[in-house]
This record gives C-alpha cells, sequence and structure tokens, in this order.
C-alpha cells in the first residue's frame, strides 16, 4: 500500500523558512541576526521563482548561498553591514529566475492554450500548443505525455472531426495534414484528463486559424 503524504503549502514553507531555515543558515555562516534581513516577500518570491518541490531542501539550499553570498561581500568591504534583501534585489543573490510562476502569454496565438495543471506542489498553468502542416493525417505527440495524456488527445480528435462543418473545418483535413500537439517543460512527466478541453481548443484553433486568447486559462475532461 503507497501511503501519499502531502508536501507543504507555500505559507508552511515561508513559517519553516522564517523560523527555523534562515535562522540556521545564518549561524552555520557565521552571521548575527542583524545582519541580514529576509521579508516574507522575499521568502515567497524564493519559493515560487526558485524552487519546485513537495518539501523545503532546495529553499534552504538557496537560502544558504545567499548567506555565503552576504558573508562575502562583508569580507570584500572589510566590514560588517546590515543587508535586506527585498524581492526585486533577489536575482543579485540567486541569479536568474529558475521558474515561472502563474504567467500566461501576453498575446492571443493560433493553436496555443493555457490549462490548467495540478502538481504535488500546488497549481500550475499548462501550455499546450498545437501545430498543422501538410502531410498524411499524423499526429504528433511530445512533451513526456502519459497514457492518459494522449488518450484526451485521441478523444480531443475525434470530437473535432465529429463536428467538423459546425465548426467551419473541412471534413477531410486530417488526409491533407498532420497534426503536432505539444507541451512545454518536456522533460517533465504529465499525465491525467483534464486536459482534454485544452487539447480540443487546440486543435479547433489551429484548424481554423482563430486565436485563442491568453488570458482564458481552462481545465476539464472531454468526452465523446
Amino acid at each position: 500500500e503507497i501511503i501519499r503524504i502531502p508536501g507543504y503549502t507555500e505559507d508552511e514553507k515561508v513559517n519553516i523558512a522564517l523560523r527555523y531555515l534562515l535562522p540556521k543558515q545564518l549561524k552555520a555562516n557565521g552571521l548575527r541576526k542583524d545582519e541580514l534581513a529576509m521579508p516574507e516577500a522575499t521568502l515567497r518570491d524564493l519559493i515560487r521563482y526558485y524552487t519546485r518541490e513537495a518539501g523545503v531542501r532546495g529553499l534552504e539550499r538557496e537560502i544558504a548561498k545567499i548567506c555565503r553570498k552576504v558573508v562575502r561581500d562583508n569580507v570584500e568591504a572589510g566590514k560588517k553591514q546590515t543587508v535586506t534583501i527585498e524581492p526585486d534585489a533577489l536575482e543579485d543573490y540567486s541569479g536568474v529566475k529558475k521558474f515561472q510562476y502563474g504567467l500566461a502569454e501576453d498575446v492571443n496565438r493560433i493553436g496555443q492554450v493555457t490549462g490548467l495543471a495540478w502538481t504535488q506542489v500546488g497549481g500550475e498553468l499548462l501550455t499546450i500548443e498545437c501545430a498543422l502542416t501538410r502531410g498524411k493525417g499524423r499526429v504528433i505527440k511530445t512533451g513526456s505525455l502519459g497514457d492518459v495524456m494522449q488518450e484526451s488527445i485521441q478523444a480531443a480528435l475525434t470530437v473535432v472531426r465529429s463536428r467538423a462543418a459546425g465548426l467551419g473545418i473541412s471534413d477531410d483535413f486530417h488526409e491533407k495534414h498532420d497534426l503536432h500537439i505539444h507541451v512545454p517543460e518536456g522533460a517533465t512527466p504529465k499525465d491525467g484528463p483534464s486536459a482534454g478541453v485544452g487539447m480540443c481548443t487546440a486543435l479547433v484553433s489551429a484548424l481554423t486559424q482563430i486565436p485563442v486568447r491568453a488570458d482564458v486559462a481552462m481545465t476539464g475532461e472531454i468526452t465523446l
């Protein structure tokens, strides 16, 4: 029997960082409490843009890295100084953001849909892309998609074919074109039926050349 243990919420991670991780790393790196301050907003950005995990090990590593850089700056300056790291200064210590958080595309694009996904570390925006090329009806699926998600693509394709006339799509589109459906972040496995409505919308958009609104996200299983 598999016992599933839920990960920490963002609020829990912030509290763990403030109460335990930051004091621990300050002590480990020889810093006093008044030498480095990280407001709650900074810790939230650190969690959102630099870690993606159920626990807090990655968060502790990021805090440790910041502490080491503060120590280095103190040594180079020849004196100890009080440093308060605000969210807009985080990149100076942690580098370029590793992850996007809650950001959708700005431009409406043909064949591109914003979906919603569930992960062990919270909700995510999921981009679904569909491209149409001349061919003989192949359906190409990429992006580390699981069996259920691939079945969702097949169901979406059947829905589009069965309603082609009503959607203003040629009945024989599947005989003259190849369809390529891709879900970015190919190294991350994805599965589940809830992307079906997004897959269907991406297909219709690519076949009708009508852009999809980028500020609308969708989730839900598609049925025949």
